[in-house]
């Protein structure tokens, strides 16, 4: 198939303009850190497995439920504590009065 529409002129009305700064280019700020439920997601998968491999040498029995619940609690409170740290650092900015 061959597409036999022409290419716009470069400062044709209704077309873009390269001249627009983009968000990377205006952002002196860097990278952006780590996102909380990342790190909380990342730690999960990491305990998951070292459990299963201590289970699999023989170390100590598990009981899944259990394994299960505490997880669940670990994760639940290292997103609360992320978020509020994360809030925290957010609005040590000074306000302009505008919402």
């Amino acid at each position: 198939m061959s597409n036999n529409n022409p290419a716009p002129e470069p400062h044709a009305a209704g077309t873009y303009s390269t001249d627009i700064p983009t968000a990377a280019a205006t952002d002196p700020a860097g990278p952006a850190p780590a996102r909380v439920g990342t790190v909380v997601w990342g730690l999960i998968v990491l305990a998951l497995a070292a459990l299963i491999i201590v289970a699999q040498l023989g170390f100590v029995t598990l009981n899944g439920t259990y394994v299960l619940i505490g997880l669940m609690i670990g994760a639940g409170a290292a997103l609360v504590v992320g978020g509020v740290l994360s809030a925290r650092k957010r609005d040590n900015e000074p306000t302009t009065g505008k919402s």
